[in-house]
């Protein structure tokens, strides 16, 4: 009886990778495509089903005064070289210097892609880390600055907005924003002390992870180790005042050469800046941005500062029309150029510049993981410590 044939592999006999894995990994290119059809459909999808956000446009057009629209360009490209240049110092605690140029493009084409989906957020982060692996970051310092942008970006946006609070003196104090405002400034405040203060930090994740445990009875495993894990990768990187007080500046620039862009509209179609309540508007028309109910806060932001520059005494039509105007280049034409540059670096990548894949840096997490070493290279992260115990 000739023998029995032995049954079907289920890992590959050369690399040992289960047979579904290498499946998924030959027909990747193929799948890259369909997603990025999909992304690309339903991103359309969504700017044309607002356009009658645009709809305004048309009367407006006519007593525009166009020569405005160069400086209102300029300064919102200023407020997205602040924005690099807070990611940028964010690296270099992290003791990383990516080039600057790359870096300065992902900025502009991951709010395009905020400002493209319903899930923009997510997918923009996802965008950058991939992008900041190729800069040289590892997935530790990758997460850290991805996490780092959003707190300083929400602690001078908020810092702005109490500034405008206090400028709008009695006017201000008369709205309801007061409360909301001190509240959420607070809440930043607490946030970003984690990034320099390990007690608070360490009681935060304590509590979160006891909690979890409790009520879904996950993460499994033994809780100290875990939270001792938590800890490592989340104090790789510990900001010195100096490195605070830069990354909060370059934040703070960024919101004010945005807002100076508004401020511009008004003159741009002839009425008067209604300085009183403009920073406390802007602030908080901002905030209501970052609530994950539109792409890119279209409908909200509008609605917001709008709003309030109307309870400040401002002309509705001539207030509404200038945030029209605003949204026109902080939006839209930062969504036109972000996918530009979206495809651009997309088609270095797949003439070499950059690595199809992310690349593959083997480092330890922990405060002594960024330590800066005499022989380091000037553009690559400095692996020096372990996992401390």
């Amino acid at each position: 009886m000739a023998p029995e044939e032995p049954a079907a592999a289920t890992t590959s006999e050369t690399d040992g990778r289960p047979r579904w894995r290498r499946l998924v990994r030959r027909a990747w290119p193929a799948i890259r495509i369909v997603v990025g059809f999909a992304l690309v459909l339903l991103a359309v999808y969504e700017v044309f089903g607002k356009r009658g956000e645009l709809s305004g446009f048309t009367a407006i057009f006519r007593t525009f005064d166009w020569w405005w629209l160069l400086p209102a360009i300029v300064l919102e490209v200023a407020s997205y070289v602040c924005f690099t240049q807070m990611q940028y110092e964010l690296f270099r605690a992290g003791h990383l210097r990516p080039s600057w140029r790359p870096l300065f493009k992902v900025s502009f084409a991951s709010q395009a892609i905020t400002n493209s989906l319903p899930i923009g957020n997510a997918v923009a982060s996802v965008y950058g880390f991939r992008w900041f692996r190729r800069f040289g970051a590892d997935t530790t310092l990758s997460i850290w600055a991805l996490a780092g942008t959003l707190v300083a970006a929400s602690v001078s946006l908020s810092l702005l907005a109490i500034l405008g609070l206090a400028l709008a003196t009695e006017q201000g104090a008369s709205l309801d924003l007061v409360p909301v405002l001190i509240g959420t400034f607070a809440i930043m405040i607490f946030i970003g002390s984690l990034f320099v203060y390990e007690r608070p930090l360490h009681a935060v994740v304590t509590g979160v992870l006891r909690i979890s445990v409790a009520l879904t009875n996950r993460p499994h495993g033994d809780t100290h180790e875990q939270i001792h894990r938590i800890m490592a990768w989340m104090t790789a990187v510990r900001l010195s005042w100096g490195q605070i007080g830069w990354i909060v500046f370059w934040g703070t620039a960024n919101w004010l050469f945005d807002c100076a862009c508004f401020a511009i509209m008004f003159v741009a179609i002839d009425a008067p800046i209604p300085w009183t309540g403009l920073l406390l508007a802007y602030g908080a028309g901002q905030l209501a941005a970052t609530l994950p109910i539109t792409p890119g806060g279209l409908g909200v932001v509008e609605g917001s500062i709008t709003v309030a520059l109307v309870a400040f005494g401002g002309a509705e039509s001539s207030t509404a029309e200038a945030v029209l105007l605003y949204r026109l280049v902080s939006f839209w034409f930062i969504l036109a150029l972000g996918w530009l540059l979206i495809g651009e670096m997309a088609l270095e990548v797949r003439r070499g510049r950059w690595p199809r894949e992310v690349m593959e840096i083997k480092a330890h997490a922990g405060p002594e993981a960024y330590r800066v070493v005499a022989d380091a290279p000037a553009t690559g992260v400095a692996i020096t410590g372990e996992v401390p115990t």
